[in-house]
């Protein structure tokens, strides 16, 4: 087979979407699969992309005064058991240490699987007084979840990359607010630098975040019809607070417990990232995130080529200078239409093509990665150029995204309409709902869909009729979906 037909992807996107994604992730060079089943192993490009991601949180983290600490990988079970609401959220899933060398553990250490049992008792020996509240501390880590269900890169492995928030305060409003303002940033996460429009609400009680009061979540949704919990936010109250003793001290020398919160975001959102926007030629990335945003493709012949290189190296050097991440492939190797297939794959927002034409006539040959639209512009202010042309390519797949979200949310009155809709479209079902875990059962059961989102508060003052399952009072609106 020939290096041009092993490069590209050959599944389809809309037939075989699981093998479509898994050669992206291979052929774009983000991941390959590690010995153990369940784990990958992240490539450059695809770590870069998360660097991405966590250069933008990182910093709007700690500009609210959170700061970046590290806590041991490894949990004693007799901390976990502090908190029983976690260790049976998360028992299926604890891998357990239980030699060290050959010497059986006392305690068995529990691989993380989140860190509130961990860093709660620390916070609790740093805090005395209400002046040292409130307490924001973060770490970038990872965790280990021994996933039953079939892993998929990003989406879904049994150790993944993410980070993790843990905050104290005075009072249960402040914890709120601190709740929310996270949620905040994941979803400018998502619709500023991913380009992906989402959903905001919370969780279901029966399935909000073990030992939670409640659980927030953005939702995302894929083009095959499927959810993604893209980021969550948690008021803890005082569950935690209490099993660790994390308690302050008020300017009358009263001891109270303090309010908790935790919040994360994993490498889930490069899933999320790039089934959204990636095609049948491979992966597609908004300029914001992507490692090279430009990819100059120089075209000659023998007796142009030192004068279209040339060209090509002061674009680049350009371009550069005004801080574009912009790369040259001066590649002789390889011929043009090679490069073009490979910068396509890796998902390169624009391609600038430079041949003897634009040299003679000062311009620079645009095309954008998402549609392969090609414009030919003058030379002159290339930098305000091409910035346009990077703010196009954001709009055209931030605006594809949401067109698939507006598109793929239906409404549904009864338990058949909510099982045929998610059956004939997927997308989200809003459906009345009295609040019962048990009227999401035989969603659950039948078609493996469940209740993913209840959407805010309607302020206005929403009457709700009957349940669209039981027939009984509802009380909110509950979003309906498959999910990763």
């Amino acid at each position: 087979m020939k290096a041009e037909q092993e490069l590209g992807v050959t599944e389809s996107k809309e037939h075989n979407t699981g093998e479509w994604y898994a050669q992206v992730v291979q052929k774009a060079k983000l991941a390959d699969y590690a010995p153990m089943g369940g784990f990958i192993v992240t490539r450059p490009r695809g770590y870069a992309l998360w660097e991405g991601i966590q250069e933008y949180l990182d910093g709007w983290f700690k500009a609210d005064g959170v700061q970046n600490a590290y806590f041991p990988l490894f949990i004693p079970e007799s901390y976990l058991q502090k908190e029983k609401n976690v260790i049976e959220g998360f028992d299926p899933e604890v891998a357990w240490v239980t030699h060290g060398g050959h010497d059986e553990l006392e305690d068995r250490l529990a691989v993380r699987p989140t860190s509130e049992s961990i860093i709660a008792p620390f916070m609790a020996q740093w805090v005395r007084s209400h002046r040292d509240l409130p307490l924001r501390v973060n770490q970038w880590c990872s965790v280990v979840r021994w996933e039953a269900t079939e892993t998929k890169p990003f989406f879904r492995t049994k150790e993944f990359l993410w980070q993790e928030g843990h905050t104290a305060h005075e009072t249960n409003e402040a914890a709120w607010t601190e709740t929310m303002r996270r949620l905040d940033q994941y979803e400018r996460l998502y619709e500023d630098v991913l380009a992906i429009p989402v959903l905001r609400g919370r969780k279901p009680a029966h399935d909000k975040f073990a030992g939670a009061d409640t659980t927030t979540t953005v939702e995302a949704l894929m083009p095959d019809g499927k959810s993604v919990q893209g980021a969550t936010s948690h008021l803890l109250g005082q569950s935690f607070a209490e099993a660790f003793d994390l308690a302050f001290r008020d300017e009358n020398e009263e001891k109270h417990t303090a309010f908790t919160t935790s919040w994360g975001l994993s490498w889930r959102a490069l899933g999320a990232l790039i089934m959204t926007h990636s095609d049948d030629q491979g992966l597609v990335l908004p300029p914001t995130i992507a490692p090279e945003q430009i990819v100059i493709v120089p075209i000659w012949q023998k007796d142009t080529h030192a004068e279209v290189l040339g060209y090509a190296e002061r674009i680049r050097t350009e371009l550069a200078e005004a801080g574009f991440r912009v790369h040259l492939d001066e590649r002789d190797e390889r011929n043009p239409g090679f490069k073009f297939n490979e910068w396509e794959l890796k998902g390169v927002p624009v391609r600038i093509e430079i041949g003897p034409n634009e040299v003679a006539e000062d311009e620079l040959t645009l095309v954008h990665r998402p549609d392969g639209e090609s414009t030919t512009v003058d030379r002159v202010n290339a930098i305000e150029v091409v910035d346009t042309h990077l703010d196009d390519v954001y709009k055209k797949l931030y605006d594809a995204a949401h067109e698939n979200l507006k598109e793929n949310i239906r409404e549904a009155e009864s338990r058949e309409e909510i099982l045929g809709t998610i059956g004939q479209h997927g997308g989200y079902v809003k459906a009345p709902w009295c609040g019962k875990e048990e009227c999401e059962t035989p969603i659950k059961d039948t078609i493996s869909a469940e209740i993913v989102m209840i959407p805010p508060e309607d302020e206005t003052g929403t009457v709700y009729e009957e349940c669209a399952i039981c027939g009984e009072q509802a009380v909110e609106t509950a979003y309906f979906a498959k999910k990763y």
